[in-house]
């Protein structure tokens, strides 16, 4: 792979961030969502303010995502992970598209802080990368495990009339989990446990954050 300068870094990173950030994404896939009946009536104002607010915060991991693997990418030793990388990012893809789609069905917005997110998980993307594939891929497989997790508990409090959103977060964890696996396989190394407790810790700041912003 090729060396990048930080002009390459800045330029790249700013053509991820404007589709990622500023527009509506497509799908390569459907969304789950479109195997459900409409619910929307179905809905107290409560439960769609919380179902918005829910999904947000999963548009904003997906926003974070697109950053994560496009750092880690950029700074790839094996094309093989390389490859690996960009293929897990096309999921990641169809997850921003599906969440943005939900959001303006709940009548939501996307986070404020969107293009604050990317820069932050882009930046940390490349500094995993820059310690090795095998460190890469270890931090891959860690911020799936929870991303899975944080999936499971918006699974447990979305509203239950709320099916099409269930629907969306449902695959999203399946390919989150599948994701994890992946990097594992390809020989990713976990990361040391100061590292898992602040990364737990962050995304704890931006979770609390992107539910109001």
């Amino acid at each position: 792979m090729r060396e990048f300068g930080t002009l390459d870094v800045l330029l790249s990173m700013t053509g991820r961030a404007l589709p990622a950030v500023a527009a509506s994404p497509a799908a390569a896939r459907p969304s789950p969502a479109l195997s459900v009946a409409p619910d929307e009536a179905e809905m107290t104002a409560a439960d769609r303010r919380h179902a918005g607010s829910l999904m947000r915060v999963n548009h904003v991991g997906e926003v974070c995502a697109q950053a994560l693997y496009e750092g880690q990418a950029m700074f790839a030793r094996d094309p093989a992970t390389h490859t690996l990388l960009r293929q897990a990012a096309q999921e990641e893809s169809d997850h921003l598209a599906w969440t943005r789609e939900r959001l303006d069905q709940l009548g939501a917005s996307p986070s404020l802080l969107n293009p604050l997110w990317f820069a932050g998980a882009f930046f940390m993307g490349a500094l995993a990368s820059r310690l090795g594939d095998r460190a890469s891929l270890g931090f891959l497989a860690e911020t799936e495990r929870q991303v899975e997790q944080h999936l499971a508990g918006h699974l447990e409090t979305l509203p239950a009339q709320d099916r099409k959103s269930r629907a969306v977060v449902a695959q999203m964890r399946l390919d989150e989990a599948r994701h994890a696996r992946d990097a594992e396989m390809a020989g990713g190394v976990a990361p040391p446990a100061p590292v898992v407790m602040a990364m737990r810790a962050m995304a704890k700041v931006m979770t609390r954050a992107a539910y109001h912003l």
